[in-house]
This record gives C-alpha cells, structure tokens and sequence, in this order.
C-alpha cells in the first residue's frame, strides 16, 4: 500500500496528459511573448526560444536554428541604423524580397498543372537546411569534417562557397534556388568569418582565393565589428517592430495553407 502511495505521489505533472506536452500549450504557459512584447528579453532570445520552442537544436544540423537577414546594406563604408532603409523587409520571406525573382517563381507555380494543389511550390530549397548550416560554418570544426563528407570527401566548388557576404546576400536574392536565411553564429561568432585553419578552399573561375569571408565595408574588415554591428541592428527598433511579421512567416500561421500562398511561402 505504502509502495502504491508513493507511486501516485512521483507522478511527474507534464506526464499527465498529453495536451500538457503540446508545443503550442507549453509556449502559451511560458509568456515569452509577453515577456518580448515589454522587452524583458532581447529579439535574440525571443528568436532562439522560439527555435528551441519548434524543436530545432545545435546538435542536429536538420534541425539547426534559423535566424532572419537583418539588414539590406552590405556595400556601404558607414551603417546608419536609424535610416530604415538599411533594413531587409521582414514582412516577406527571402524568395519574395526581388519581383522581378518572384514573379519567375510564380510563372513556374503556375506552370506545374501536373501537381496537386497541395504539392505546388514556389521554392524547390528551403531557409534552412544542412547544407545551409554547413555552407556558413565550413571555416569550423566539426562543421569542416561534416562539409567534406557531404561533399564526397572534398571541399565543394570554390565559386559555390562562402567567401563573400554581400555576394551571399546578393545570391538570396537573385537566384531562383537560394532562398535560405541565417544561422545564430552571424549574432555571436565572428570566428566563422575567418580561416584561422588555414584550409585549402581553392580559387574561384575569377581566380579570387577563396580563404576568410569578405565582409561588408562598414565592417571595417574586423569580424568582431561586423557581429557588434550585426547585433546591434537585430535589436534595433525597426527590427522589434517587425520582427514579428517574419515569425509568422517561420513559425507562425503563415507557414503553410491559404495564408502561406498569400505571403508566397510555399516551399516544396
């Protein structure tokens, strides 16, 4: 009788019932967006509770956190961040910042009569994705070691590596497959920028020597400035006053269904 007692009394409440478990039911319990909305926390750690909230982790790069672009400026020598124009549109998922782009991908979903509804799309990649993690981090182990294997047993093509910001930027908005966003490392790690290993990553076809990461002008060539810069522009007002439109976008109700063909975010 005792053994049954103390049975009953070790029962674990968020054991219970599974309703308790649901993702949704624990973020309401946990008021981070009430807590953000009165800015106890940081855009920073209202995105990675978000993240942790939705099942992404670091120990699995299929599930890696995803962070937004933040800023659109990546050419000039000084970085206003009062001038709202410097700022990418948060509003709109990456595939839909050009019109010029979206309007070729929404040629191509209109031209895939062979598919179900359901299983049309306007972007055959996605925002996130192993190769995107280990495309920003192929400067460090194990992220290194990982890229060759994914790679088979090489480094990939020098042109279709990370060398250049403005040019990834420029990438995620001109080509019809490079819609991904960021990782958390561009807010806190400016060792991703620079190939302190020293690996051999090849030239590219313009015979450009592809070792640390270009960075933007107003970064005055120090990784360092560009994440104190690139932090400062996350939890900048514009940004706060936004940033919810692309939570919507990543894991709110825009994700998928009638309000994700509204806001082009339909990924294949």
């Amino acid at each position: 009788m005792f053994h049954a007692k103390l049975r009953g009394s070790c029962k674990a409440p968020l054991l219970r019932s599974f309703k308790s478990l649901n993702p949704r039911s624990v973020f309401k319990k946990s008021k981070l967006t009430d807590l953000w909305q009165k800015r106890k926390i940081s855009n920073f750690q209202y995105i990675m509770a978000l993240n942790l909230m939705a099942g992404r982790t670091f120990n699995d790069i299929t599930q890696y956190p995803v962070f937004p672009w933040i800023l659109a400026d990546y050419t000039s020598e000084t970085l206003d961040l009062s001038d709202n124009s410097v700022y990418r549109d948060l509003s709109k998922p990456m595939g839909a910042l050009n019109p010029d782009r979206l309007e070729q991908l929404l040629d191509r979903y209109d031209d895939l009569d062979g598919f179900p509804e359901e299983e049309k799309f306007l972007y055959g990649s996605h925002y996130s994705s192993p190769g995107v993690v280990l495309h920003y981090l192929i400067r460090q182990e194990p992220y290194t070691s990982m890229h060759i294997t994914l790679q088979s047993d090489r480094f990939d093509c020098p042109d279709r590596l990370f060398f250049d910001l403005g040019g990834c930027w420029k990438s995620c908005n001109t080509s019809t497959s490079d819609v991904k966003e960021l990782i958390p490392e561009f807010f806190l790690c400016p060792d991703i920028f620079s190939n302190t290993n020293e690996f051999p990553l090849g030239k590219t076809q313009t015979k450009i020597c592809v070792d640390s990461v270009k960075l933007p002008p107003w970064a005055k060539g120090s990784p360092h400035e560009f994440i104190r810069l690139h932090k400062l522009a996350l939890e900048s007002d514009y940004v706060s006053d936004n940033l919810h439109h692309w939570v919507d976008l990543i894991f709110g109700y825009k994700q998928r269904g009638p309000a994700a063909l509204d806001a082009h975010n339909v990924f294949h």
